[in-house]
């Protein structure tokens, strides 16, 4: 587990579920379901927007990892992501981290959040992403991505505290996410990809590793 800092100064394809948006072709109203969407119009419809920051973000992390935390003993969560980093703006969705012991099903995790509403966006052996949030009218007024991990794969929680205690660094990335939400708005992938340098160097300084 990463170190407590003091802090210096202040400062693939989403499979979403089966709902029907209405979109027009010429004078025709046709309803669609999200699950049959196109890549590009589901980022249409979920775009990468950044607000100002909320402390009640915090808050819906507390509740949401709570309820959680009773389906999936042995779990420990974490608030990760820009919502987890003071001052700074970011999208306003709520990133929860779940880290399992090694020999947990991480599949037998994923249901008991199906249960809870949530919808798996992508899966393998190792990690399970999914999300809370996203309906035909677009965002919720809560969105939750929920990150299902083994013990050990936990850069997020380094970088985050690392930032957290560096506010000159937090602020460097904010003016990062700002220079690229324009550009990215439709493209979430390359938004996070075009953020990767950044977040690998701190977090390897956060974790001693240069």
């Amino acid at each position: 587990m990463p170190q407590t800092y003091q802090r210096k100064s202040k400062r693939a394809r989403v499979a979403l579920p089966t709902k029907r948006r209405t979109i027009t072709e010429g004078n025709t109203a046709v309803s669609k379901p999200l699950s049959e969407m196109t890549l590009a119009e589901l980022w249409e419809l979920f775009p990468i927007i950044l607000a100002e920051h909320n402390p009640h973000w915090r808050e819906q992390y507390a509740l949401e990892a709570a309820l959680l935390s009773k389906a999936m003993r042995g779990v420990e969560f974490h608030h990760i992501g820009s919502t987890a980093i003071d001052g700074i703006m970011a999208k306003p969705i709520v990133d929860i981290l779940a880290i399992a012991p090694l020999d947990t099903d991480l599949h037998a995790l994923a249901r008991e959040a199906t249960a809870m509403g949530y919808i798996v966006m992508s899966s393998s052996d190792r990690r399970i992403s999914l999300n809370k949030g996203y309906t035909e009218r677009g965002f919720a007024d809560e969105v939750f991505h929920l990150h299902l991990r083994y013990s050990g794969d936990d850069d997020e929680i380094y970088f985050c505290a690392y930032l957290n205690a560096h506010a000159d660094v937090a602020a460097s990335y904010e003016a990062l996410k700002l220079s690229l939400c324009e550009k990215y708005k439709h493209d979430r992938d390359g938004y996070t990809q075009a953020k990767s340098d950044f977040v690998r160097k701190y977090t390897a300084i956060a974790r001693g590793e240069r």
